[in-house]
């Protein structure tokens, strides 16, 4: 899978002709080249349902005359440029109005992505019905005619649906298609045998051609939907919804399933479908950065004009930032991350049965917490080796089932450390800790919020009792040590007892631990993750950094960079050589909740120290082959990066 691509849109509506009249070979490479592409995915179908090529298991978009996909085909093969082909298997609008009867339903009969037929957009098919067989002849036609190197199908995944085809084959079951439970069975089974027909389909004709199914998300935990594609491209448009969170946290999980993966972002000032919309070249530098610092290559997406002329002020600003990852892949090929630690994912291992129910956002605050304090981490989920990593977190509400105790056991007895916190560490009835956490559980604390006093200097703060949002455990003692305790308020707030804007001060009564030492670990005792995720306060990241730096006292990186900056450790062993990582921007709001990257500040002067197992000889910036003065030490290189303008390498050779 190559470096620099870009994912090339072009959903166009049957109301628009001519369609590509204006496509020229020429101008089509002179874009490419000056975005220094590598790989673009173009299209064979559309949501809209149209084919843009002659077609018998599809129909031609009315405003095209001519083969559009054969032409984008050839003029970038002559350039050395791949051309994986897209089909909207999920949305096909022409067919939507033709056989309403295929689409998901809902309980209600209502469609999706629009409900009903009298507002503009898309419905979704349900692939449990005939129209998977057309899907599948689309795709062996084009698989036939052209010189695909890919297939990248669009808006797929497990999808829950009540159409007709769906609640039938539930009942000659046996089943009640009231009972979610039976219906999901069907819905993981509708989804299994769809991607094993499209494999089955293309296997028979190019045997190996590279297949992803595109959901939007790849879900943590679900190995066996991630293995359904023989690669994984992690959708996560910054400016699109997903946020600067989303991609670190994806690419931490996706690295350690050792396949190939890309990161997409957007030359979109917003997301998908926007034209005219562009986003300074610095977001682009930034996020394809960010994309090679984590082992994956990059895509950035783009839609091509109805007359299928290629846009120049868009290649252009692709170009700012392929130049510089065309400068670095040499560095990023064939990488594996090194990490202290693992996040045990809360997707993967689910919310604790006891707690609310909700989906809490307790892995995005724990990635951020991480990045934030430089630490070197994977997120990890239950089929995952434990024992790779000094310190495994047990964000907020993981359940300590009997299969997950098992693993805990041997990681623990091995020297392993466990970082828990809220409900994690209890067993699946809350009743107690399934694990020995040097505490005994009493309950949930009937305040919420509450206070927490550290019996520590948390970081830039100073001592003060400090409001924890979030539901708190009540806890004693049992063989650990306290590390700081609850304060309650005087009362919750209610309607007759309330005190000020928000919540009620605390009372200084003591309420018992609230942070707690042992041989396994530490635990924290509210669902500090998901708090910072939703309120930021830095006691949260203070208190969870003060036991991740106690618990890692031989870490394998130190830096000075601000909390901003992002680094990761990589290492390509083929090379002899770790890489590492420094990158350096500050997203700022704009509009309704829209972040942005625009003015890169460059800093000065950062120093890192690198503790590892091999004797290193050589250091060197890259890409720039400019040797760094270095001192060992204790198996630890000391370095001091000059300047670090968004995104810098330094290579660590050994021996």
């Amino acid at each position: 899978m190559r470096f620099r691509q870009v994912h090339l849109d072009f959903h166009t509506s049957e109301a628009i002709a001519p369609i590509g009249a204006r496509f020229d070979k020429k101008q089509f490479q002179e874009m490419l080249q000056l975005g220094h592409v590598d790989s673009i995915t173009v299209f064979s179908k559309c949501h809209h349902g149209w084919a843009y090529h002659p077609s018998e298991a599809n129909e031609i978009h009315p405003g095209l005359g001519f083969d559009l996909l054969a032409a984008m085909i050839e003029a970038a093969h002559e350039i050395n440029v791949k051309t994986p082909v897209y089909l909207s298997a999920g949305l096909d609008e022409k067919l939507a109005r033709r056989h309403p009867e295929w689409l998901i339903r809902d309980e209600n009969d209502q469609t999706n992505w629009v409900k009903g037929f009298m507002q503009p957009g898309y419905h979704q098919f349900c692939l449990n019905t005939p129209y998977l067989d057309i899907l599948l002849e689309q795709t062996r036609e084009v698989v036939s005619r052209y010189e695909v190197d890919g297939l990248f199908f669009d808006i797929v995944g497990v999808r829950k649906c009540y159409c007709h085809s769906c609640v039938e084959n539930v009942r000659q079951e046996g089943n009640d298609p009231r009972d979610e439970k039976a219906m999901r069975k069907l819905w993981e089974r509708t989804y299994a045998n769809y991607t094993a027909k499209v494999k089955e389909t293309v296997e028979s004709i190019k045997p190996g051609l590279p297949i992803f199914h595109n959901g939007g998300h790849i879900m943590r935990g679900r190995r066996d939907l991630a293995f359904m594609n023989t690669h994984l491209e992690l959708e996560s448009l910054p400016t699109g919804g997903w946020g600067y969170d989303h991609f670190p946290l994806s690419a931490r999980y996706a690295q350690t399933l050792g396949v190939d993966f890309l990161g997409m972002t957007g030359k979109f000032h917003t997301s998908w479908g926007e034209f005219g919309g562009y986003k300074h070249p610095n977001a682009l530098r930034y996020e394809t950065a960010l994309s090679i610092a984590s082992g994956a290559k990059c895509s950035i997406g783009d839609q091509l004009h109805p007359d299928g002329r290629m846009d120049e002020a868009t290649y252009a600003l692709i170009g700012a930032a392929y130049r510089e990852v065309e400068d670095k892949e040499a560095w990023c090929a064939k990488a594996t991350n090194v990490a202290d630690v693992a996040l045990l994912s809360l997707e993967a291992t689910g919310v604790h049965p006891k707690a609310e129910a909700h989906a809490p956002q307790s892995d995005a605050g724990a990635v951020r917490m991480l990045l934030e304090g430089k630490l070197l981490f994977d997120v990890i989920d239950k089929e995952h080796d434990f024992t790779d990593y000094k310190v495994l977190i047990l964000p907020d509400y993981v359940a300590v089932d009997d299969e997950l105790r098992d693993k805990l056991k041997p990681y623990l007895r091995q020297g392993g450390k466990i970082l828990a916190t809220g409900w994690s560490g209890l067993d699946p009835e809350g009743s107690r800790f399934a694990i020995d956490l040097g505490v005994r559980h009493l309950g949930a604390n009937p305040y919420r919020p509450d206070y927490f006093r550290p019996m520590f200097k948390p970081g830039s703060l100073g001592e003060a009792s400090y409001i924890f949002y979030s539901q708190g455990q009540k806890i004693e003692l049992a063989g650990g040590t306290g590390l700081g305790r609850r304060e309650n308020p005087y009362f919750n707030r209610g309607v007759f007892t309330f005190c000020s804007h928000q919540h009620t001060p605390n009372s200084y009564a003591d309420g018992g631990p609230g942070m707690a030492e042992s041989g396994s670990g530490i635990y924290i005792a509210w669902s500090v993750f998901e708090d910072y995720a939703t309120k930021g306060s830095l006691i949260l990241k203070e208190a969870v950094l003060f036991a991740l730096n106690r618990l890692l006292p031989g870490k394998a990186l130190h830096t000075s960079l601000p909390a901003q900056g992002v680094v990761t450790l990589q290492e390509q062993k083929e090379e002899k050589r770790l890489v590492n990582h420094l990158l350096y921007a500050s997203p700022v709001r704009r509009g309704d909740g829209v972040e942005v990257i625009e003015d890169i500040v460059p800093l000065y002067d950062v120093g890192v120290s690198v503790r590892t197992s091999h004797r290193v000889k050589n250091v060197y910036l890259a890409p720039q082959m400019s040797p760094l003065p270095f001192e060992c030490e204790d198996r630890t290189v000391h370095y001091t990066v000059p300047k670090l303008e968004c995104h810098q390498m330094v290579v660590m050779d050994y021996e």
